[in-house]
C-alpha cells in the first residue's frame, strides 16, 4: 500500500507538473460531471417509476402488496450480489474507503468499482433504501480520477490530489454544489489545506458542474420561499436547536453502528440474503407510506415548505431515524448525506413550531429551523461544519440565514465532541479497513 503524500510547501518548484495537474483535473471533473449527471437522471427515473409502479400495484391489493415488497427485496438484493461478486469495495458511501486511500491504508480500486457503484447505486436507492446519491457519486468520482492519474502516470502526490478532487466533483454534482464539493476535500477527505490539493479540488468541481449543469441544470435542489432576516436576538433559540442537534446526531451515529452491528453479526448468511431481508422491509413500508422510502428528498423539500405538521413530524423523523441505519447495514451502494438532510429538516422544523408560542414573531417562520437544523444535524453526524453550511446554501439559495446556521453549527459541534463521540466517517472508517483485513487474511 503506498504512503500518504506530505504536504506541498509550494507550487513553483513543480510549474510543469501543476499544469499537468491542472488539466488532468478539468478532464477527470468533466467526465465525472458526465457521468454522475447521468447517474441523477438515472436514479430521478427510477423513484418516478418505483412511485408509479406502486401506486398501480395497490390496485390489485395482495397481489400487489407481494408484488412491491418483492420487487423492492430483489433489488436490493441484486446491488449486494453486485458488490459481493465484483469483488470490490462498493458497499455503502464509499467515503470512508475514499478517506482510506487518500490516507496509504488501502489501494485505490481498479476502475471496476465504477459500473458497480453506479448500477447498484440506482437499484438500491432507486428501489427504495434510504440512503444518499453522494455515496455513489463521491466514490465513482475519485474511481474515475484515479484512473486517468494511472493512464497518465502522475507522481504519488498529484494522483492523490487528483483522487480527492475527483472525489469533491462527485459531490459537487450529487447536490449541484460546487462551493462545497471543494470545502468536502479539504474539510473532511484530506483534513488539511494544501495548494495542489485545492488547486485541483476547485478545477475539477468546476468542470464537473459545468458538464453537469447540461443534463440536471443549475437551479438549487430545493424551493425555499424568501426569508426574513433572523434577529440577532434569536441566536440562543439556534444555540439550543444546535444541542438538540447534537444529541440527536450523536444517537443517529450510534444507531448506524449498532445496526451494522447486528447484521453483520449474521455473517453466515450470504450478503444477497441479508439485503433482500431488509429489502422486503423497506417494501412494507412502501406499500403503506410511498414517501417514507427512498433517498428522501420529497420529504426534505416538504420540510422546507412546512408542509408536515407537527402531529406527523416525530413520527417522519422517528421512521426515518430507523430506516436509515437499516438500510446502511444492507451492504449496498448508497451514502448518508440524503438521509441526514431529511432528519435535520424535520428536527429544525419541529424545533420551529414547537418554540413559536415561547419566541413569537421575533422566532422568525419555523421554516428558518428546517434550513438551520439540516446544517445542524449534518454537523452533529459528520463533524464538518462549513461542508454544511455551505453545502446548506447552495442547496436551497438560502443566502441570509448564515448566522442562525452558524450559531447552531457552533453547538451542534461542540456536544459530541465534549461527550467524546467519533464522526461517523471515522468510525465507518475503522470498520471498512476491518473487513478490508479479514478478507486479506481470508485470501491468503
Amino acid at each position: 500500500m503506498s504512503q500518504p503524500p506530505e504536504p506541498t510547501p509550494g507550487v513553483a518548484a513543480d510549474s510543469a507538473g501543476l499544469l499537468r495537474l491542472c488539466l488532468l483535473s478539468l478532464l477527470s471533473g468533466a467526465v465525472v460531471g458526465l457521468v454522475i449527471g447521468l447517474f441523477r437522471l438515472a436514479l430521478g427515473y427510477f423513484e418516478s417509476a418505483r412511485g408509479s409502479a406502486i401506486a398501480w400495484a395497490q390496485h390489485w391489493s395482495f397481489a400487489g402488496f407481494f408484488l412491491v415488497v418483492f420487487s423492492v427485496a430483489m433489488a436490493a438484493a441484486i446491488a449486494a450480489w453486485l458488490v459481493r461478486r465484483s469483488g470490490q469495495p462498493a458497499a455503502g458511501s464509499g467515503i470512508p474507503h475514499v478517506e482510506l486511500v487518500l490516507e496509504g491504508k488501502l489501494p485505490a480500486a481498479p476502475v471496476l468499482l465504477f459500473p458497480v457503484k453506479f448500477i447498484g447505486g440506482l437499484l438500491a436507492i432507486g428501489g427504495g433504501l434510504a440512503l444518499g446519491r453522494e455515496g455513489p457519486s463521491v466514490q465513482i468520482g475519485s474511481n474515475l480520477a484515479s484512473f486517468w492519474g494511472r493512464i497518465f502516470r502522475l507522481q504519488q502526490v498529484d494522483r492523490f490530489a487528483l483522487i480527492a478532487a475527483g472525489a469533491g466533483a462527485g459531490l459537487a454534482v450529487a447536490f449541484n454544489a460546487p462551493i462545497a464539493g471543494a470545502i468536502f476535500v479539504l474539510e473532511e477527505l484530506v483534513r488539511r489545506f494544501d495548494t495542489r490539493i485545492a488547486i485541483a479540488a476547485l478545477g475539477a468541481s468546476c468542470a464537473a458542474i459545468a458538464v453537469a449543469s447540461l443534463l440536471v441544470g443549475r437551479q438549487p435542489d430545493f424551493e425555499v420561499m424568501v426569508l426574513p432576516d433572523s434577529s440577532v436576538w434569536t441566536g440562543p433559540a439556534f444555540v439550543a436547536l444546535g444541542i438538540v442537534a447534537g444529541f440527536a446526531g450523536m444517537a443517529y451515529n450510534r444507531a448506524i453502528i449498532v445496526t451494522c452491528a447486528v447484521v453483520d453479526g449474521f455473517a453466515w448468511v450470504r450478503l444477497e440474503l441479508r439485503a433482500f431481508v431488509i429489502g422486503a422491509l423497506v417494501g412494507v413500508l412502501a406499500w403503506f407510506a410511498p414517501d417514507m422510502v427512498g433517498g428522501g428528498d420529497t420529504l426534505t423539500q416538504l420540510a422546507l415548505a412546512g408542509g408536515i405538521g407537527i402531529t406527523m413530524l416525530p413520527v417522519v423523523f422517528l421512521v426515518r431515524f430507523l430506516l436509515g441505519p437499516l438500510s446502511y447495514a444492507a451492504g449496498t451502494p448508497g451514502g448518508l448525506f440524503a438521509p441526514i438532510l431529511v432528519l435535520g429538516s424535520c428536527l429544525g422544523l419541529a424545533f420551529g413550531l414547537l418554540g413559536r408560542p415561547l419566541l413569537g414573531d421575533a422566532g422568525g417562520t419555523p421554516i428558518v429551523y428546517a434550513v438551520v437544523g439540516m446544517a445542524a444535524f449534518f454537523t452533529a453526524t459528520v463533524r464538518a461544519p462549513l461542508t454544511g453550511l455551505v453545502l446548506i446554501v447552495e442547496l436551497t439559495g438560502v443566502v441570509n440565514q448564515l448566522l442562525p446556521m452558524l450559531w447552531a453549527c457552533f453547538a451542534a459541534m461542540a456536544v459530541p465532541t465534549v461527550f467524546g463521540s467519533k464522526p461517523i466517517y471515522d468510525t465507518l472508517k475503522e470498520r471498512t479497513l476491518q473487513v478490508a483485513n479479514d478478507e486479506e487474511r481470508r485470501g491468503r
